[in-house]
């Protein structure tokens, strides 16, 4: 993990120097867009030039910048946003919670709802019930996630027919004043819509991938044997059958961490969130690189986390497997 965090911080720097256009540059054309083109020229000087560098680092040769933002990194120190000037944790501190609780809602959402529905269509494979859930689940596939979020607004919040939902945000005005049961349901009432176009894809992928990892089990030799000798088709399919199934998904599992941190930016844009996806783009874009890498390293450790968590499961399912 070490090495391939050390990797990334590499990239992922010396990337966002060599870009045009850095935080100098994006300074420049705030002055000149505020002071319009008539006296643009005499605002910028040489000086003015040379202090930018110097107050944003770029005085100093891009391995020194790099080093100490790696001695500040290792140190916690995420360093200080240029657009919102605070320190990045905080910045990044105060979106979380919005891209935390969707990541969080979709990782249990997906699993315990998925796992269940890919073992039935295993089991019924075939039937209708196997049909008529397979097609939901290959248009739930094919649509993106900002389609859909557009879909939503135009046809269930007030956009053309009916205003079931509402539009924008995960709270009402007034929304402090509330008890407590009120909360809860104001929240899930704004919560529905962005959650079900945050799990569509990964739900239909993941039953996908269960059914197809239980028939491929189901066809095994000891399956074979299991019957032979007399065992239920329940014991057989519950008990010998489910565990070997889960490998492929605990596979999958390692993406699921990094979108606690990454969110969606055209879900976030769409319906009007304020969380983690939506700021990474800003900051990109605005060249705030502090927050952009911060939430980028963020993101990759937990990926890495996903990844370590994903082979420790590997072990649990099936003792047989050894890293060593």
């Amino acid at each position: 993990m070490i090495p391939t965090l050390l990797g990334i911080s590499l990239v992922v720097f010396f990337l966002t120097q060599v870009i045009p256009g850095g935080p100098v540059e994006a300074f420049i054309s705030k002055i000149r867009f505020s002071g319009g083109e008539g006296n643009a020229q005499s605002q910028i000087s040489e000086e003015l030039i040379e202090n930018l560098k110097k107050m944003y680092g770029y005085d100093k040769p891009v391995y020194v910048r790099y080093f100490t933002w790696m001695g500040h990194l290792l140190r916690g120190d995420l360093g200080e946003s240029y657009e919102y000037k605070e320190p990045v944790w905080t910045v990044i501190r105060g979106k979380l919670p919005v891209s935390l609780s969707f990541g969080i809602f979709s990782f249990f959402l997906v699993y315990l709802i998925s796992v269940p529905l890919g073992v039935f269509k295993a089991v019924k494979d075939g039937g209708r019930f196997d049909t008529s859930t397979s097609m939901i689940l290959f248009v739930a596939y094919s649509i993106p996630s900002y389609a859909l979020a557009t879909f939503f607004i135009v046809f269930l919040c007030g956009g053309t027919f009916v205003q079931w939902f509402p539009l924008q945000g995960l709270t009402s005005s007034g929304f402090d004043e509330m008890s407590l049961w009120a909360k809860v349901v104001d929240y899930v009432h704004h919560f529905f819509l962005p959650l079900t176009c945050y799990v569509a894809s990964q739900f239909a992928l993941t039953t996908m991938m269960m059914k197809n990892s239980f028939l491929e089990q189901v066809r095994q030799d000891y399956v074979r044997t299991a019957r032979a000798k007399g065992v239920p088709g329940r014991v057989v399919h519950y008990k010998h059958v489910l565990r070997n199934a889960l490998l492929p998904l605990a596979t999958d599992l390692r993406t699921f961490p990094a979108l606690f941190l990454s969110g969606s930016i055209l879900v976030e844009q769409i319906f009007g969130l304020d969380g983690i996806g939506l700021l990474n783009y800003e900051s990109i874009m605005s060249r705030d690189y502090p927050v952009a890498l911060g939430i980028i390293m963020l993101a990759s450790v937990a990926t890495m986390a996903g990844v370590l968590l994903s082979d420790l499961l590997y072990i649990l399912i099936d003792p047989r497997i050894d890293f060593k």
